[in-house]
């Protein structure tokens, strides 16, 4: 399989990759001539519809069932990787949940923890046992998944935007203790993306997404495939230079945002 080479003979490990900008970054790195792209998500089903995808269109791929918040999940997957195959080389931390929306006085403490489980303690649980299996390949290039709401606050997501915030904090200080490492560790923040959870969001909200399209420079949300584009760039060798940063995938949206 032939691609336009930014992921030739890489191995790949994308959480979240059951749906929206996670299955988009999986089917990508496949598409660009990937080695083996392991689609990890804890929807098992969703995880084998995207290697079904995959594999129709002539890739190599694995999915596997795993839960990011699990302490010890990442560490038996991406060991289980380095063992079968030689090494991981890129690593996507995409698996995320919006939480229950509520007040910050009204959110309950579970749902707040529960949220910072799968959001930031799994994109640290999961950056460890990568981080470790690329400093003994030689190293590697790891991207996370935050989002425009870590720069603005958003009545009734406190805990996702804590979260995404954390995440992005997390990547910079990752990326200054391991650049010197041959490790590249960026994270991308997503504006408003046509996902499975923001349609949901949407379905919550009546309206919503009629002002979201009015407010947004580009008058349309954007598309998984366009965040992938952006993931797998930051994950190739083109990208040699490019640590620490943390980049807006939004069309524009925040830079024309009033405040």
């Amino acid at each position: 399989m032939t691609g336009a080479g930014l992921a030739p003979g890489k191995v790949a490990l994308v959480t979240g990759a059951g749906s929206g900008i996670g299955r988009a970054t999986a089917m990508l790195f496949a598409a660009e001539g990937a080695r083996l792209v392991v689609a990890a998500d804890i929807d098992g089903p969703a995880a084998s519809e995207t290697a079904r995808l995959i594999e129709a269109s002539g890739g190599a791929v694995e999915a596997v069932t795993m839960d990011v918040s699990e302490p010890t999940a990442a560490r038996g997957v991406v060991d289980g990787i380095v063992d079968a195959h030689g090494s991981l080389d890129a690593a996507v931390n995409c698996a995320g949940v919006r939480g229950t929306m509520a007040p910050v006085g009204e959110l309950a403490a579970g749902e707040w923890r529960t949220v910072m489980a799968v959001n930031l303690d799994g994109v640290f649980l999961c950056m460890q046992a990568e981080i470790g299996a690329m400093l003994a390949g030689g190293g590697g290039a790891i991207v996370n998944v935050a989002s425009g709401a870590a720069t603005e606050p958003h009545p009734g997501l406190s805990a996702y935007g804590a979260s995404k915030s954390g995440v992005v904090h997390l990547t910079r200080t990752a990326a200054v203790e391991y650049a010197g490492s041959n490790i590249r560790i960026n994270v991308v923040l997503p504006g408003r993306t046509r996902t499975p959870m923001l349609e949901d969001y949407y379905r919550l909200n009546p309206g919503a997404e009629a002002r979201a399209l009015d407010s947004a420079p580009m008058k349309r949300l954007g598309e998984p495939s366009e965040l992938a584009e952006t993931i797998v760039w930051l994950c190739s060798d083109r990208a040699s230079y490019v640590a620490g940063a943390a980049l807006l995938v939004d069309g524009a949206s925040h830079a024309g945002r009033s405040r």
